[in-house]
């Protein structure tokens, strides 16, 4: 990789993640797709399960609050960090609303710059829907700069090269579509569009065993090029591969690493069975229980939905 695109990866992000629409997309994603209701219970259900001696928390790439609110609601004090602007002013929107903006201190930053933050700071530390990966080639730095400043425990969660299938079905998402009626422009984008596809698509499979042997959809020269045109292109994102994740992490210091793959039960219900779960309330919940189980099954790494997710334990 150039001078010139290891300098403008942290640019590249922070350009696409502040485009003005961004914050209200994030905030509907639960509302829209049955894949994100899955990964938000599931990671939610594992975090407030590893709260004993937590008191406070670092969320890098927080978002609109996801899961720094719902910490910050158990009295967590929450250290909330994102790229975008727009995100951090819609998470203090909703703080507020909940009553919990006391408990959260919002910070404007990019993961690759984590100095501000002291060795062994926060008792967990967490990133979750994949901002690491979109740190390449800095990913293994970001990483260490993550377990450096928590105390006791790390949660996090980044692109799984063994569940990124969308170069065999370009309209895997649309089956995820909570209301094929609905109006929300990404939905809308993917029923008109990609479903269309599927009559002719045929796998490029020199691109796909491109993919498996870098971890890397986009091409970096590509993506440095169109963010000098002006554009606001996706990030370069990087893909992991389970047991490389483990090794990252202990080499870092992370013990006590436990993966699971959100949605990795999901991938092969069709989305007629997964809209009437969705739609019955108590079968919904019974499920996203069966869920968190199904998809913590060590048979299940790295074959969730997108990601992987990984727990572990940070001795001092």
């Amino acid at each position: 990789m150039s001078k010139q695109q290891k300098t403008t990866s942290t640019e590249i992000s922070d350009r696409f993640w502040n485009l003005p629409q961004k914050a209200g997309e994030e905030t509907q994603r639960e509302l829209t797709f049955i894949d994100d209701i899955i990964a938000k219970a599931h990671i939610e259900r594992l975090l407030l399960e590893n709260l004993d001696g937590i008191h406070t928390a670092f969320d890098g790439g927080a978002g609109y609050g996801r899961f720094s609110i719902p910490l910050a609601k158990r009295g967590v004090k929450v250290t909330h960090f994102d790229i975008s602007e727009g995100m951090i002013a819609k998470a203090k929107e909703i703080a507020d609303q909940e009553g919990v903006a006391e408990n959260i201190t919002f910070v404007h930053g990019a993961l690759e710059d984590l100095t501000e933050f002291g060795d062994r700071q926060f008792d967990m530390v967490m990133s979750f829907d994949a901002p690491i990966s979109y740190t390449y080639p800095n990913h293994e730095t970001v990483m260490s700069n993550l377990v450096r400043i928590a105390s006791k425990r790390l949660v996090i969660s980044v692109y799984s090269r063994l569940a990124w299938t969308y170069l065999f079905d370009p309209a895997q998402k649309a089956k995820y579509i909570l209301d094929k009626s609905t109006n929300d422009p990404l939905a809308r984008w993917t029923l008109d569009h990609t479903l269309g596809q599927l009559t002719e698509f045929k796998p490029n499979m020199t691109e796909v065993r491109e993919f498996f042997k870098t971890g890397l959809m986009e091409k970096t020269e590509d993506t440095a090029a169109e963010y000098d045109k002006g554009k606001s292109p996706w990030p370069v994102s990087y893909s992991f591969m389970p047991d490389e994740l483990i090794a990252i992490l202990q080499k870092f210091g992370a013990r006590n690493i436990k993966l699971s793959g959100p949605g990795a039960l999901s991938r092969s219900i069709p989305g007629e069975v997964l809209r009437n779960i969705m739609q019955d309330e108590p079968l919904k919940q019974n499920f996203l229980d069966f869920c968190f189980w199904y998809d913590s099954q060590p048979s299940c790494l790295g074959m969730g939905k997108d990601n992987i997710v990984a727990i572990a334990d940070v001795l001092p």
